[in-house]
């Protein structure tokens, strides 16, 4: 199973691709994650991506499916995966797309945890309060909510227009929405 999972800050997306990858086996991809430690083992790929993080600059997409390409290419993926973080805009579905069509792999379903905004402004609220994130104000959560919505429903599209969009409700506790999004994955 080859999973992309879609869900705006603070809808639990992070915490439902952990628990789906438990479930079912799945290797658990992150990009941000996998960003951080191609350049702390100062792979070549994590060395191209530090140039372009050290500037402030954002990686480019080429440079991050191919890091996601090399690291569907080891053994521990091949009983399938989960995509958490990428992708976050249409022209990034569409170059992992082409990708995995170059490796004759797919992407099989995307789930997409959806919360309504003033609950998920809360929820970022709590979070920065028990984290201490200066990047969770409300003003800063609210616009970077916004920006990412924008993009977020871009991919949602590209995937429904392929039939392979799954909506799962995202509130109610963990365990409801792990119950409703694997219902999503069976059905």
């Amino acid at each position: 199973m080859r999973l992309v999972i879609l869900g705006l800050i603070g809808a639990g997306k992070g915490t439902q691709a952990k628990i789906c990858a438990e479930q079912h086996n799945l290797l658990h991809l992150s990009t941000g994650d996998m960003l951080r430690e191609a350049v702390a083992a100062g792979t070549d790929l994590g060395n191209q991506a530090n140039e372009y993080m050290t500037s402030g600059q954002l990686v480019p997409d080429e440079l991050v499916i191919d890091m996601l390409l090399e690291r569907i290419g080891q053994p521990d993926a091949e009983g399938g995966f989960i995509l958490d973080g990428f992708p976050r805009t249409v022209g990034q579905a569409e170059a992992l797309e082409t990708a995995l069509t170059g490796r004759a792999l797919d992407i099989d379903t995307v789930p997409f945890i959806r919360v309504p905004e003033e609950m998920l402004l809360e929820r970022i609220a709590k979070r920065a309060e028990i984290e201490g994130r200066a990047d969770d104000t409300p003003e800063v959560a609210q616009r970077r909510l916004r920006e990412q919505s924008e993009g977020i429903e871009g991919v949602a599209s590209f995937y429904a227009s392929r039939g392979k969009l799954q909506d799962v409700d995202g509130v109610g506790s963990v365990e409801e929405v792990n119950a409703r999004l694997e219902a999503a994955l069976a059905g």
